[in-house]
């Protein structure tokens, strides 16, 4: 069992007041969900610079063909305000708009040579995948460890991604059968759904689930995803910093911030520990999943 993950605090809510254990009072919550990058796999690192390399590549050109100075995408302040947490074509539409430069947006069919956000958004895309392959997936144990936990206890969960690769990424590392629930980017544009910060994929995560919003947990490690948390109503947001950005992340509504989910204690009656059988699909009494490919 990792650490962690037991506490002795009472109450509702949690304590993260100077060196106080971070708690959560799990035994208000139905249900739990979960961002992907950066709270269960470790691929943050990768996207951003990756984004770098791609919109570079694309500045430089642009910069000589329209004879204007090159700026650098800059990999914290341009990732973290445009990219992180996002949709893929619309954080490229943000950021080139935050530049000046207007693209046509194109469609999702566009290839990576093609000079749109959609086209810009597929090059990027293409090189993740080529990274995956080179390199695999990492993941974070801690999560890992504690979603077993949930599903142990009965806890209801999600996985709730901006990203069109996530059932990819889930299944190559052995992790899909651990969600009742997935709305990834893909779920997101066949639903019509706004993608973060918009509440719309948190809140249809937790009516497929049929669990109130209120009685849900969040887990978020970008201020985008904390934001469409706090919109949708989340009963509770563990905001998971990854990168420096406690401060960011409790202005934007985050109740509790660590730097990793070890760290987060849970106040839960009767809590069981991960055991040999949790990944093991829900019980009749829980809510059978539907079709998470769609």
């Amino acid at each position: 069992m990792s650490r962690g993950f037991d506490g002795e605090a009472s109450g509702n809510g949690a304590s993260s007041v100077g060196g106080a254990p971070k708690v959560l009072s799990a035994d208000g919550y139905d249900a739990m969900l979960f961002d992907m990058d950066g709270v269960i796999t470790r691929s943050a690192a990768s996207h951003g610079s990756l984004w770098k390399v791609v919109m570079d590549d694309f500045l430089k050109d642009f910069s000589e063909r329209n004879n204007i100075p090159f700026r650098a995408f800059d990999l914290e302040l341009d990732y973290h305000n445009f990219m992180d947490g996002k949709p893929r074509y619309d954080g490229v539409c943000n950021f080139l708009v935050s530049r000046g430069i207007a693209l046509p947006f194109g469609e999702p069919s566009d290839d990576g040579h093609t000079d749109t956000c959609c086209g810009l958004g597929n090059r990027k895309n293409l090189r993740f995948k080529e990274h995956l392959e080179a390199h695999g997936i990492e993941l974070f144990d801690s999560t890992v460890e504690m979603i077993l936990r949930f599903r142990a206890g009965g806890k209801r969960v999600a996985v709730v991604s901006a990203s069109k690769n996530c059932e990819m990424i889930l299944r190559k590392a052995d992790l899909l059968d651990l969600f009742d629930v997935m709305v990834s980017g893909r779920e997101a544009a066949a639903m019509s759904l706004a993608g973060k910060p918009a509440p719309d994929t948190y809140q249809k995560a937790a009516e497929l689930l049929h669990v109130e919003m209120d009685r849900s947990v969040v887990f978020e490690d970008s201020v985008t995803g904390i934001q469409a948390g706090k919109a949708a109503g989340a009963g509770f947001i563990v905001g998971v910093d990854r990168a420096a950005d406690a401060a960011a992340l409790t202005w934007y509504g985050a109740d509790v911030v660590v730097p990793d989910l070890s760290e987060l204690f849970l106040d839960w009656r009767d809590s069981p520990a991960p055991s040999d059988d949790s990944r093991q699909r829900p019980s009749k009494e829980t809510p059978d999943a539907p079709d998470r490919r769609r």
